[in-house]
């Protein structure tokens, strides 16, 4: 078994997180004038959580259940990991962090193909909202 793809898909899923993590942080309005939420407030806590919350949403599910929100949930994912995996090939300084992007983005995609793919061959909705999304 090789192990680069499964360590590019992994560190595509805590990439993706943190994008969706600062992408919620960005759109939070403040609850009064004083509490102001930044990308670096809370960006951390929330990547820390939401693994752990989409793994309870998951847990309670079973069988094709399951595998139609996996999915569904994961797409959006890793399409948030190579959109973070295009900004550090835009913006890394250092070379071994630009050419692992690229490899991401490869891994993401080729993942991204399959798992819709599976959606169509599944007979599973296309729209890639199981009701609860995290998105990760």
């Amino acid at each position: 078994m090789e192990t680069k793809p499964l360590l590019y898909g992994l560190i595509g899923f805590f990439l993706g997180g943190f994008l969706v993590a600062v992408a919620a942080t960005t759109f939070d309005k403040p609850t009064n004038d004083t509490q102001m939420t930044t990308k670096t407030d809370s960006a951390p806590m929330s990547m820390k959580q939401q693994p752990d919350d989409m793994t309870a949403w998951l847990s309670a599910k079973s069988g094709d259940e399951f595998d139609k929100a996996f999915l569904a949930d994961m797409i959006p994912h890793h399409e948030g990991a190579i959109d973070m995996a295009k900004l550090a090939a835009e913006h890394a300084k250092h070379d071994e962090i630009k050419q692992l992007s690229i490899d991401i983005m490869a891994a993401q995609d080729k993942e991204i193909k399959l798992m819709k793919q599976w959606q169509q061959d599944w007979g599973y909705s296309a729209d890639n909202s199981p009701g609860h999304s995290h998105g990760m």
